[in-house]
């Protein structure tokens, strides 16, 4: 069950409370300013006038930018929480035909960015498309004849969303599922609660930290999509902010609409975190068994298939499908010489952010457990707060001081030295990985913070009595305890770095591009055909990675033999 931590619980472990200005605690802070940093820039701008655009915004569309972002956020938090949570219990806890083929499939439509599965879709079931042409030649109708629903709409962009984002709720809640204890399950079966009442009553209180974070990374991405909802026509804050900021060349404007979103998160937040208060979520047997496989057979193990293939279907065999037809269409002309740079480029970005995204986001969380006074705590949470913008946003609030640091050395050198620096910052990838690490830092950290929240408190006391420094305790206790989640870490921030759009395409260098650059420049223009193969190389490139975590998270549960 459940251990609660009280504050007398706390008190035993001084080292945690304490306030001291130590390396940690200086390097939190560090972290966390420079990632704030384009945040602030941008908020900034909030308290510059702004003249009558506000109020002409205020009285004209933000009641239909809240109306849109409040039923696209429930509808896709809604739908991933039901297919997240229901299919990773049955996938960890359940045996039924192709139960551990679909564990890992399920986790597939992470590879497909959502404007992608926007387009193709919408190519699918257009009027013109292969879907309405097959049903107007089956059955003889003509235009006006037969209601058919229509994909750009409000409903069509939750189901987009919802498609290629339940993923980060199914990831989260099977790892969960597979580090707890057979022991806490059984006592719910010695008690006489059947299986779904062990799930409620049990496994989901104990998987309630890994589970919000999901949602919470997935109302956080709902909240900064643009892609989807512009190519559907739904105005929505982040569309409002694209447009007067870019549009209407109103730049306080559009930081006070980012202002509005941001205060949305913020509430969201601070909603989950007292919702928990001080509970703590973790284990306290060391038993760990194999879990129970309950076997599914005849229509319930249908059904169970059924329910776990669908979502597959859906998000990624079908829209792979049609992108592999349109491919061979194109291939001839869209794959030339300079498609494996294109490859190279955006992998390389991609694993280098990783990689980058787990460092800090592992300082930052076990800074705030060692110093969890609330100046540490709000330094976390305000350098996670990236996630939220939009990626255009923040390239913008990373482009302004990168420059102005970038004249200023090339002033200094000119004036000192005789020669130019030139564009130092802005203009290599050292900006772009910087965006991205700002933009992505809330999914690594979440993921982390979420592992290390289920590490009692008293195995620190017992490293810390045996003579072990604070660097010591993470490296030697909590990194091997936390690998499922460092690994699922990784691999949330690969794939989305993979498919980001909108700070790609405003600090990369001259010359550079990446598939995603590519795809959106061919797809924006209606070249869907032609988009394709650099949209299918994106999803192939994101299996392999798709693969070896759900491998890594398989043999991740204690007790696990590595041999499996």
């Amino acid at each position: 069950m459940p251990t609660i931590a009280t504050p007398d619980t706390l008190q035993r472990a001084p080292f945690i409370q304490r306030w001291r200005p130590d390396g940690w605690s200086l390097g939190v802070f560090l972290i966390a300013c420079l990632l704030a940093l384009p945040v602030l820039v941008v908020a900034s701008y909030a308290f510059y006038g702004s003249g009558e655009v506000w109020s002409h915004l205020a009285s004209t569309v933000l009641p239909n930018y809240l109306y849109n972002t409040f039923w696209l956020v429930v509808g896709v938090g809604v739908g991933t929480l039901i297919i997240g949570v229901g299919t990773a219990w049955l996938t960890v806890m359940c045996t039924f035909p192709g139960q551990r083929l679909l564990s890992w499939l399920l986790l597939l439509p992470m590879a497909i960015p959502a404007y992608i599965i926007a387009y193709t879709y919408t190519g699918m079931l257009d009027y013109a498309g292969p879907v309405q042409s097959a049903l107007r030649g089956w059955f003889g109708w003509s235009y006006g004849d037969y209601w058919f629903p229509e994909i750009r709409s409000l409903p069509g962009a939750v189901a987009m969303l919802t498609l290629v984002l339940y993923p980060y709720v199914y990831l989260l809640a099977r790892a969960a599922f597979l580090e707890q204890s057979i022991c806490a399950l059984d006592v719910g079966r010695t008690l006489g609660l059947k299986p779904r009442q062990v799930f409620a009553r049990i496994a989901l209180p104990l998987a309630r930290p890994a589970i919000v974070t999901g949602v919470s990374l997935v109302l956080m991405e709902t909240l900064a999509d643009y892609g989807t909802v512009k190519y559907f026509g739904i105005n929505t804050f982040t569309t409002g902010i694209f447009r007067t900021w870019f549009g209407m060349g109103e730049a306080a404007a559009a930081a006070q609409l980012a202002a509005v979103l941001l205060g949305a998160i913020f509430l969201l937040i601070l909603l989950e975190r007292w919702s928990r208060r001080q509970s703590q979520y973790h284990h306290t047997s060391s038993r760990y068994q194999p879990l129970p496989g309950y076997r599914l057979r005849g229509l319930r193990g249908a059904a169970a298939t059924l329910a776990c293939a669908l979502p597959v279907l859906l998000g990624f065999v079908l829209p792979s499908l049609q992108l592999l037809d349109w491919s061979f269409q194109t291939a001839a002309t869209q794959i030339g010489r300079d498609f494996p740079t294109l490859v190279f480029n955006s992998l390389m970005l991609a694993a280098v952010t990783a990689a980058l995204g787990v460092v800090l986001a592992l300082i930052l969380a076990y800074g705030r457990r060692l110093r969890g006074v609330p100046m540490v705590r709000g330094a976390v949470r305000v350098a996670g707060m990236g996630y939220a913008i939009p990626g255009t946003v923040i390239a913008v609030g990373v482009i302004l001081p990168f420059a102005w640091l970038d004249n200023t050395i090339d002033g200094w050198a000119r004036e000192y030295f005789g020669v130019s620096t030139g564009l130092l910052l802005s203009g290599t990838l050292v900006a772009l990985v910087f965006a991205y690490l700002v933009r992505f830092l809330a999914v690594s950290l979440q993921t982390v913070e979420a592992g290390i929240g289920k590490v009692g408190l008293s195995i620190d006391d017992t490293a810390r009595s045996l003579g072990c420094r604070p660097g010591e305790v993470l490296r030697r206790v909590h990194i091997p305890m936390i690998r499922g989640s460092l690994l699922t870490a990784a691999l949330l921030v690969f794939v989305d770095v993979m498919k980001e759009l909108p700070a790609t395409l405003i600090l990369r260098p001259f010359n550079f591009n990446t598939l995603a650059v590519r795809t959106f420049e061919l797809a924006s223009d209606e070249q869907l055909a032609a988009a394709a193969p650099s949209a299918l190389t994106i999803a192939l490139v994101g299996l392999i990675p798709v693969i070896l975590l759900s491998r890594s998270i398989a043999r991740s549960r204690p007790g696990q033999n590595s041999n499996a």
